[in-house]
């Protein structure tokens, strides 16, 4: 690096004339991605109905470098995710004086759970018991503000399959959710799901997301506070959107096509 682009004020006048070559030609990139993004996210609220400012696009910057994440930054996106914390913590500490809001959007072990909180404002992939109370020892422990939490909803599971997949049932969400919001230093914030691979709503994410919207109102009838539904990804946040989708989770779409995990 030749210049520094993890500053507090990337959106300053300065900032793109510092870049080097190839740090302004992948700021070019990046900013005609999130321009077509963009426009499709607009597209849907006008389609549903909604206003434009009723969804939240999350960049998800997994496998990508920290470098990217600050040129996202530079070009005004303020919400990124991270799907693994081996990965997403080096790259927080490094964007750090950003102004940044940090998703953990993957499966969450709970012996990554002191670190996660370190950084991550929002968790959307809690599923479990165990985890809301791990989260929230380690909140208190390092007496930082409360978590936000989304219940993960694995449609599958209320037709017997993906026994193994990331989430909770349907029939489990309401439990779980109430956990969450009795549970000190963690605050409920919504649900959230994945298009489901198997049953009968597989291939079908409007399907899918309609459900996500019934178990959301369903928990907002106990829960008024927990208006987040974190819905939709590269190929299908159209149909999240006129579900209702408020948080669309976004890579490819705007990173690119991502290299092999290591």
């Amino acid at each position: 690096m030749t210049n520094d682009i993890y500053g507090p004020f990337p959106g300053s006048p300065g900032f793109t004339a510092a870049l080097t070559e190839g740090q302004r030609a992948r700021y070019e990139e990046l900013g005609t991605n999130l321009d077509v993004v963009e426009r499709r996210i607009a597209d849907a609220c006008a389609a549903a109905g909604r206003a434009r400012e009723e969804v939240t696009l999350v960049v998800v910057t997994k496998t990508y470098p920290a470098e990217d994440t600050a040129l996202l930054a530079g070009l005004g996106v303020t919400d990124v995710a991270e799907n693994r914390d081996q990965d997403a913590a080096p790259k927080a500490e490094q964007c750090r004086n950003l102004p940044l809001d940090w998703h953990f959007v993957g499966q969450l072990q709970t012996n990554k759970v002191r670190s996660v909180v370190r950084y991550a404002n929002h968790v959307h992939s809690v599923d479990r018991l165990r985890l809301v109370e791990s989260l929230s020892a380690a909140v208190l422990k390092a007496e930082r503000p409360e978590l936000g939490c989304l219940v993960q909803v694995a449609l599958d599971k209320a037709h017997g399959e993906g026994e193994h997949r990331a989430g909770v049932a349907p029939e489990d969400v309401a439990q779980l959710a109430d956990a969450i919001a009795d549970t000190p230093g963690l605050r409920l914030d919504g649900v959230m799901t994945v298009a489901p691979l198997a049953g009968p709503l597989a291939g079908d994410p409007a399907r899918a997301f309609d459900r996500l919207a019934e178990i959301a109102t369903a928990v907002r009838a106990a829960h008024p506070a927990a208006t987040m539904v974190s819905a939709g990804m590269s190929g299908d946040l159209e149909q999240a959107i006129a579900a209702g989708a408020t948080h669309v989770r976004v890579g490819t779409a705007v990173l690119g096509v991502r290299s092999p995990l290591r």
